[in-house]
């Protein structure tokens, strides 16, 4: 079969109106077929921003799809605060974790207010049988997943402050960039102390590193708003590549 992609949105016999249109699935679906997948998925109503998705310990039922808006995922610590695991911004699927255990291991709570597709997964499996295509999709997602903790870790472990947050930006610009959003200029809706706990830093580290950035005219921040004025040169402090620009080294 073939690997090229049909982008959702265009497509206008199944989830016409749907905003998520870099959530591709292999060429080759019949009509019949993404009219199938769209009967299965819910379109919930929107969540408040500090509102919770689901929470650490809620039996596994489902995956979702943001279609607008962010959610960070946390876990609790031995000491009850919280350690953020990740940030999941527009396209993006979570509750992949939940899958092993049947329960979900961390809690998501919305940023902002943000629109959710839900998934059933039973019948999202069983759709996969019928179409083996949206299967081997499912498993290109999961494998990203385990890639992208793999990276995280490797970040946490082998970089110093101002590498970690080059990265985070980084992998924050190109995936903006892979759903048609401009790489160069974005709002960050997680607050500095979510972005310090993730990356394994103090805030004052974050709000330290920001201000160097600026300073050296890599960047300028406006409250939330991040504007990227030299890619090129965060690629070198973040000790990646252009080839390597679509790696997901967050959320």
């Amino acid at each position: 079969m073939s690997d090229k992609v049909v982008e959702l949105s265009k497509i206008k016999v199944a989830c016409k109106d749907c905003s998520l249109f870099q959530l591709c699935l292999p060429m080759g679906l019949e009509s019949d077929d993404l009219e199938k997948l769209d009967v299965i998925i819910k379109r919930r109503r929107p969540v408040k921003r500090g509102e919770d998705l689901f929470r650490v310990g809620d039996g596994f039922r489902s995956i979702y799809a943001v279609r607008s808006g962010s959610i960070k995922t946390f876990s609790p610590t031995q000491d009850g605060q919280e350690q953020v695991t990740g940030f999941h911004l527009t396209g993006e699927l979570l509750g992949l974790d939940a899958i092993s255990n049947n329960y979900h291991p961390c809690t998501a709570t919305a940023l902002e207010t943000t629109s959710v597709c839900e998934i059933p997964f039973e019948r999202l499996e069983e759709l996969g049988h019928q179409i083996p295509s949206l299967q081997r999709q499912l498993f290109r997602v999961m494998s990203r997943e385990i890639f992208t903790e793999e990276n995280h870790t490797l970040l946490l472990g082998k970089r110093n402050a101002e590498e970690r947050l080059a990265a985070f930006l980084l992998s924050v610009s190109n995936r903006f960039k892979s759903r048609g959003f401009s790489p160069n200029e974005y709002n960050l809706s997680m607050s500095r102390n979510d972005i310090g706990n993730y990356l394994g830093l103090a805030v004052e580290t974050v709000s330290r590193m920001f201000t160097r950035f600026q300073e050296s005219g890599l960047l300028t921040v406006e409250r939330k708003h991040v504007v990227i004025h030299d890619l090129d040169r965060l690629h070198d402090m973040a000790g990646s590549s252009r080839s390597s620009g679509n790696t997901r080294s967050s959320g």
